[in-house]
């Protein structure tokens, strides 16, 4: 009987994918159509990432103004918290 010919496979190259980090987004606290409308009504068009943006600067004055009421010992964030200056 005539032995079987044994051929070694070519081992796969794995492709390497390169993960990105996710990207950390808060939550949405804006009506997307809202924000576009707002600046639409100044006659300017309004890209894609444009609410995120904003939502960003909403977060950061949010944690300001706790920050504030916080120093001057307060648990309640007030409309004059979120003055900058």
């Amino acid at each position: 009987m005539a032995k079987k010919k044994t051929t070694k496979r070519k081992a796969s190259k794995a492709k390497k994918t390169t993960r990105k980090a996710p990207k950390k987004t808060a939550e949405m606290l804006l009506v997307g159509s809202k924000v576009k409308n707002a600046i639409r009504a100044h006659k300017m068009n309004v890209a894609g990432d444009a609410a995120e943006g904003l939502n960003m600067v909403v977060h950061w004055y949010i944690d300001q103004a706790a920050k504030r009421a916080a120093a001057n010992g307060r648990k309640t964030v007030r409309s004059h918290d979120f003055v900058v200056g």
